[in-house]
This record gives structure tokens, C-alpha cells and sequence, in this order.
């Protein structure tokens, strides 16, 4: 009787082995959720490859749930939070739509300071990692990066200089990209981009700045006839940061060699790789509205001159209010500048 006890609780350990191993492995689910359509470009062509390229890199023991058009509720000015707070694991979004929050990198958002998608990303990884990091501090930074260069898409009338603008509504992404709107005599509209496609359609809007990229994920291929770009070789109309995020404490939890792998995919790399990957689609966008017969106009030296000179006044503003907040305003814009000339594209 012993000896079977003995062997029936033998077999039992045994075969709760295999039960215990699969629970240690079980995978981890990280919850991720961003503003963006699942049919955008950033969302098919980079977030959800750098999602399974993780899992690939952890065998499996990491996967994700996405949650793309903010599926799991909120609003895109909750993500940093949702992050933050753990209502979420990751998110993706911009740090124009919370304003206030990021006030030193804003730097990349003042008008006419950068020149491409990878080389500005690389810029602004750095320099939020040297002027910055304490805003971000609060969760696992994955990227910090911005997308191409933004143009202007109007429903009605195609824009060739400043004065065009006049009296138009149209939406900018940020404080910053509203206040350059302003300045070249739009009525700037602050919203996200999830409620372009209607507002154009019902003339809350007449237009908007949004990259290439985003284009048909806001219908402007569609909804709007006339592009603007400006003048090639000189620095583009403003740009946006952008950010993926992680909860802290999530982070923290993992295993060392997990932590290990999110932080191979973080960083210098990612964040250039994500703004190369983003801006790559703008031409293939460009050509599919042209094929549309959508016109595309490229402003000339001269018309883009002037618009930098009647948005000058916004760089000087922000340099004065990082003053006020304790910060050193002409460092950190030189600080921003010299990082886009290290890292924009040679010519």
C-alpha cells in the first residue's frame, strides 16, 4: 500500500511538471492602444511590425493586444495618461495633443526647423534624451520621434503664398501648429486627427497640415483638391513629436532578458527607424493623389522666405516662455538646431 502511494504520488509531481512549466511560460499580454486607424501607415507599416518583432525576439513570451482608433475608450489627450496610469500597457500618440505637458521638446514643433522624417527623429530622440528625459519620466520610453514633413491640403483653393490663407479654417495637430496658422493669417482649428474626414465634410475646416503619410487615413486625398509643399532643400512648414510609451511599473515587472528585448527595439535606432519608415510612404501618398488629379503645388524660395519670416515671432515666444519656466529658451533651440544639422539628410 505504501509502495503504491508512494508511486501514485510520484506520478502525480510528475505530471503536474509539465502543468507548472506551461504556467511559467504562459506568455505576458501587453495591452497597446493608439488614436491612429488600423489602416494608417503608421499603424500597419510600423507599430504593428515593431509589435511582432518583439514577439518574434521573446519566442512567444511576450504578445501584444493592439487596439487601434482608441478601441479600448478615451480620447487621444488620455493616452500619455492611460499609459501612465496603467489603464493600458503602451500607447502611441502625439505630444502635441497633450499641451504643456512635453513644453521643452516642442522645439521640433516650431515652424520651419526640420527637414526629413529619420534624420529629425534621430534629432529628437537625442535631444529629449539630453534636454528632456525628466517629462518622460513617468514611463518606459519605447520612441520619441516625428514623421515627414507636414503640407498643407485645402478643399477649395489651392495656396501658392502666405496671403492665400487668409481668413481660412484650418486645422493644425498642436499649440504650435495653430499658433504658426495664425500667424500666416489661417483661423487655426486645434483637433485630432480622427475628426478631420467630418469636419471637412460638414465646413468646420477648409483645410489642414497633416505629412503625406496620413493623407488617406484622413480622406484628404479625397476631401481636398490642392497641396502645398514648400520650397525643396529648406526646412518644411513644422512637424510633430511623436511617442510610444509603456507603464513603468508594467516595464519594471517583466523578466531581465524581456526588459533586455524592449530595450534593443527602444531608443536612438527605433526612434529613427520609426520616422524613416513613416516619412517613406509621402511619396507613394503624393503620386496616388496626383494619379487622383488633385493639383500639388511647390512653393518657390521667395514665398517660403516669407512665411518663415511671419512665423519667426512664434520661435522667439517659446524661447521667452521657457525662460519664464526656468529654462535656458537659447540653449535648448540651439541645442535642437545643432541636432537637426547632425542628423539631416546630406545633400
Amino acid at each position: 500500500m505504501i509502495q503504491r502511494r508512494t508511486l501514485l504520488k510520484s506520478a502525480a509531481a510528475v505530471a503536474a511538471v509539465p502543468a507548472i512549466a506551461a504556467r511559467a511560460q504562459s506568455p505576458i499580454t501587453l495591452r497597446f492602444q493608439t488614436f491612429v486607424p488600423a489602416t494608417s501607415n503608421v499603424y500597419s507599416r510600423v507599430l504593428v511590425p515593431w509589435m511582432n518583432k518583439v514577439e518574434k525576439e521573446s519566442g512567444g513570451r511576450l504578445r501584444f493586444e493592439h487596439y487601434a482608433a482608441m478601441q479600448l475608450g478615451g480620447a487621444p489627450a488620455q493616452l500619455f495618461d492611460q499609459a501612465r496610469e496603467g489603464v493600458v500597457d503602451m500607447v502611441w500618440s502625439l505630444a502635441g495633443y497633450t499641451p504643456n505637458r512635453f513644453p521643452r521638446a516642442e522645439v521640433f514643433e516650431l515652424p520651419f526647423f526640420t527637414y526629413d522624417g529619420e534624420g529629425a527623429s534621430r534629432a529628437a530622440w537625442e535631444y529629449m534624451s539630453t534636454y528632456s528625459a525628466d517629462e518622460l519620466k513617468e514611463v518606459k520610453v519605447i520612441t520619441f520621434h516625428t514623421h515627414g514633413l507636414n503640407v498643407l491640403h485645402m478643399k477649395n483653393k489651392l495656396v501658392t503664398r502666405a496671403a492665400d490663407l487668409k481668413g481660412l479654417k484650418v486645422r493644425g495637430p498642436s499649440r504650435k501648429a495653430t499658433a504658426i496658422l495664425g500667424a500666416v493669417g489661417a483661423i487655426p482649428v486645434g483637433m485630432p486627427l480622427p475628426q478631420i474626414p467630418d469636419s471637412l465634410s460638414k465646413g468646420v475646416i477648409d483645410g489642414a497640415i497633416i505629412p503625406w503619410d496620413t493623407v488617406p487615413a484622413a480622406k484628404l486625398d479625397e476631401l481636398t483638391k490642392f497641396h502645398t509643399e514648400f520650397a525643396k532643400g529648406m526646412p518644411g512648414f513644422n512637424n510633430s513629436i511623436q511617442y510610444m510609451v509603456m507603464n513603468k511599473a508594467r516595464y519594471e515587472s517583466l523578466a531581465p532578458d524581456l526588459k533586455q528585448i524592449i530595450d534593443r527595439n527602444s531608443g536612438l535606432e527605433a526612434s529613427g527607424m520609426f520616422g524613416r519608415v513613416i516619412a517613406e510612404a509621402d511619396p507613394v501618398v503624393r503620386k496616388g493623389a496626383i494619379d487622383k488629379g488633385n493639383t500639388v503645388h511647390v512653393m518657390g524660395k521667395a514665398e517660403t522666405e516669407e512665411f518663415i519670416r511671419l512665423t519667426a515671432p512664434i520661435t522667439d515666444e517659446w524661447v521667452a516662455d521657457m525662460d519664464k519656466r526656468g529654462f535656458d529658451g537659447k540653449k535648448l533651440l540651439q541645442g535642437g538646431r545643432d541636432l537637426i544639422n547632425k542628423y539631416k539628410p546630406k545633400v
